[in-house]
C-alpha cells in the first residue's frame, strides 16, 4: 500500500508537507490571534506578530530560519502589494493639496529620528566600544530609524477604514519616507566605509547608488504602472482585471529586482501612475486587490513575527535598545510636529500626527541584512538585534497609538464604500413599509390610483390572510393599456405575476441587492416567516439612501 501512494504521489516530500502545514498553521494561527486581540480593542496586526513570535525563533521555533529563508519571495510580494495599494491613495488631487505640507513633515520627522537616534546612540555606545565602531552603529542606527514601515501603518488605516486629511497625510508620508530612507542609509553606509578605508571607487558608488534606485524605482513603476492602466481598460470581468493586476505587481517586483532599484517604492510608483491616468478603472483594481490581499498580509506578518530571535542581548545592546526606542519616537514625534507647523497644517495633524508614525518594520530590517552582508561582524550583530527588537516594541506600540490617534481625529469608520453600508444595514432598515397593499379584486381604476399617488413602481398583492401572492408593476399596466379596451374590466389579479424571489427583513441589504443583479430584478417583496406582505425593498430607493449616507459620512467639517 505504502509503494502504491509513493508512486500515486512522487512529487510530495516531507519537506512539501511541512510548508503546508506551516503555512495552515500560520493562517489559521494569526487569524484566531488577530482576532482575539481585535476583541480587545487592539489592532488584528498586533495578533498576527504575536502568533509569529509564539511559533517562531522566540518561542516555539515550529517555523524555523531555513523555512523563514524560503519564504523571502513571498514577503516581497506582500511588501509589493502594500506598495502598490498605498500608491493608489496618492492621487494627483492630493498631491496638490498637501504636496508642499507633505515635504516639510516628511524632512522633519525623518531627519528629526535620524539626528536624534545618531547623537544619543553614539553617547552612551562609547563607553561599551571602539570609537570608531561607536560612530559606526550610531550613524547607521540614525540613518535605519528615519524609515517608517508602510505595511503596519497602512493596515491600521485599512482595518478601521479611516479617512480624512490626517489619514491622507499619513498615506503621503509613508510613501515618501522610504525615499529619504534610502538617501540617508547611502550616506551613512558611505560614511562607515570610508571610516574603515574602502576604496575611493566604492565610496563613489556609495553615494550615487541611491540616486540610481530612486530614480529607476520611478521610472520603471511608473511606465509599468501606465501600461497596466492600460491594459485594464480594455478588459471586463473581475477574475480578468484581478490575474492582470496581480500578475503586473509580480512583473514590477522581479523587474525591479533584475535592474537593482528599490521594489517598494516601484511598487508604490505604479499604484501612483495607475490611479492617476486611469482612476475610473484603477479603483476596481485597487479593490479587488483589497479583497483578495487578506491571507497574504496575515501571512505576513506571522512570519515578521516569527522572524525575531531575542536570544543574544545583553546589557550594552539592552541599554542601546532603550535609547535607540526612545531617541527614535522623540525624534519623530517632535519633527513631525515641527514639520506640520511650519507647513501650517490642520490641528489634528498637528496633534495626532506624531503618533502615527511609530511603526518600523520591513525597510528597517532590510537595511539591517544589507549592513549584515557590507560590515559583518560586532557592527552587524549590534544592529540587527538592536533593529529586531525594537521593532517588536514598536509594532506593538504602533498600531494601538496610531488607533488612538485616529479615532481621536474623527477619521475611524469614514472609508465606507457602498458595498460596506449594505452589509451593515438590514433590509428592514431601508424597505418601505408604508407602501399599500393591493387586493386580488382590486379595480385597475384602483390599482392605477395607488401608482398615481406613490412614488414607488412596484406593489405586493396580498390575499384574506395578508400573505404575498403576486406583485403589480408599472411595466404591467403599461402593457395593459397597449392591450385595447379589454382593461376597464382587469382586476389586480389579472395583473399581477408571481414574485421570483421574496427576502426576510432580517436579512442584510447586501444579500437583497445580490438577488435582485442575480435574477435582473428591480424590487423584492418583504414577506414574514409566515409568508405575509409586510413592504417592499427597490433598488433604485435603496440606492438612494445609501448614496446619501455615503455623502453624510464623507463630509468633513
Amino acid at each position: 500500500m505504502t509503494g502504491f501512494v509513493n508512486s500515486l504521489f512522487p512529487v510530495i516530500s516531507t519537506i512539501h508537507l511541512n510548508i503546508l502545514l506551516l503555512l495552515g498553521i500560520a493562517l489559521f494561527g494569526g487569524t484566531i490571534g488577530g482576532k482575539f486581540f481585535q476583541r480587545l480593542k487592539v489592532p488584528q496586526v498586533v495578533g498576527y506578530i504575536v502568533i509569529g513570535i509564539i511559533l517562531g525563533q522566540t518561542g516555539l521555533k515550529i517555523i524555523g530560519s531555513q523555512t523563514l529563508d524560503m519564504f523571502g519571495p513571498f514577503n516581497y510580494f506582500a511588501l509589493g502589494l502594500i506598495g502598490f495599494m498605498i500608491g493608489g491613495e496618492l492621487k494627483k488631487e492630493v498631491f496638490q493639496k498637501y504636496g508642499r505640507q507633505f515635504i516639510y513633515i516628511l524632512f522633519g520627522e525623518s531627519l528629526g529620528a535620524f539626528v536624534f537616534v545618531s547623537v544619543l546612540i553614539f553617547a552612551v555606545s562609547v563607553f561599551f566600544l571602539e570609537f570608531k565602531i561607536a560612530l559606526a552603529v550610531s550613524v547607521l542606527l540614525g540613518a535605519i530609524s528615519s524609515a517608517t514601515a508602510p505595511a503596519v501603518t497602512s493596515n491600521v488605516l485599512w482595518e478601521y477604514k479611516t479617512r480624512g486629511p490626517l489619514t491622507t497625510t499619513i498615506l503621503g508620508i509613508v510613501a515618501l519616507d522610504d525615499s529619504l530612507a534610502l538617501i540617508l542609509f547611502a550616506i551613512a553606509t558611505s560614511i562607515v566605509s570610508s571610516m574603515q578605508a574602502v576604496g575611493a571607487h566604492t565610496l563613489f558608488a556609495s553615494i550615487f547608488r541611491p540616486l540610481y534606485e530612486i530614480i529607476g524605482a520611478i521610472m520603471c513603476g511608473t511606465f509599468l504602472g501606465w501600461l497596466l492602466a492600460g491594459v485594464v481598460k480594455k478588459y471586463a470581468g473581475d477574475e480578468v482585471v484581478l490575474t492582470f493586476s496581480l500578475g503586473f505587481v509580480l512583473f514590477i517586483l522581479g523587474f525591479a529586482q533584475v535592474i537593482k532599484v528599490d521594489i517598494l517604492l516601484a511598487a508604490m510608483s505604479a499604484g501612483v501612475m495607475a490611479a492617476n491616468y486611469s482612476p475610473h478603472k484603477s479603483k476596481a483594481v485597487f479593490d479587488l486587490i483589497q479583497r483578495f490581499s487578506p491571507p497574504i498580509f496575515v501571512l505576513f506578518f506571522v512570519l515578521f513575527g516569527a522572524k525575531l530571535n531575542a536570544g543574544s542581548l545583553n546589557f550594552a545592546i539592552l541599554l542601546m535598545i532603550i535609547i535607540y526606542f526612545i531617541a527614535r519616537t522623540s525624534g519623530k514625534m517632535l519633527g513631525a510636529q515641527l514639520g506640520a507647523r511650519i507647513a501650517k497644517a490642520g490641528e489634528n495633524i498637528k496633534k495626532y500626527l506624531p503618533y502615527c508614525l511609530f511603526s518600523q518594520a520591513g525597510v528597517a530590517i532590510g537595511f539591517s541584512i544589507i549592513v549584515a552582508h557590507k560590515f559583518p561582524g560586532q557592527i552587524s550583530n549590534i544592529i540587527i538585534l538592536v533593529i529586531t527588537v525594537t521593532t517588536f516594541i514598536v509594532e506593538m506600540v504602533g498600531p494601538p497609538s496610531t488607533k488612538w490617534a485616529m479615532t481621536k481625529a474623527g477619521e475611524v469608520g469614514r472609508n465606507i464604500t457602498e458595498e460596506d453600508l449594505m452589509k451593515q444595514y438590514k433590509v428592514k432598515d431601508l424597505m418601505d413599509k408604508d407602501i399599500p397593499f393591493l387586493k386580488p379584486q382590486s379595480h385597475l381604476s384602483e390599482v392605477l390610483s395607488v401608482f398615481a399617488e406613490y412614488p414607488n413602481l412596484y406593489f405586493p398583492v396580498v390575499d384574506s390572510d395578508g400573505k404575498l401572492i403576486g406583485i403589480v408593476t408599472i411595466e404591467t399596466i403599461k402593457e395593459t393599456f397597449m392591450a385595447g379596451d379589454l382593461h376597464e374590466f382587469l382586476l389586480a389579479m389579472d395583473l399581477m405575476s408571481k414574485p421570483i424571489a421574496v427576502i426576510s427583513p432580517e436579512h442584510p441589504v447586501y444579500e437583497a441587492n445580490q438577488i435582485m443583479d442575480a435574477k435582473n430584478l428591480e424590487s423584492l417583496p418583504v414577506v414574514s416567516k409566515d409568508g405575509k406582505a409586510i413592504g417592499m425593498i427597490e433598488k433604485r430607493r435603496m440606492r438612494s439612501l445609501i448614496t446619501k449616507k455615503l455623502m453624510e459620512l464623507h463630509t468633513f467639517e
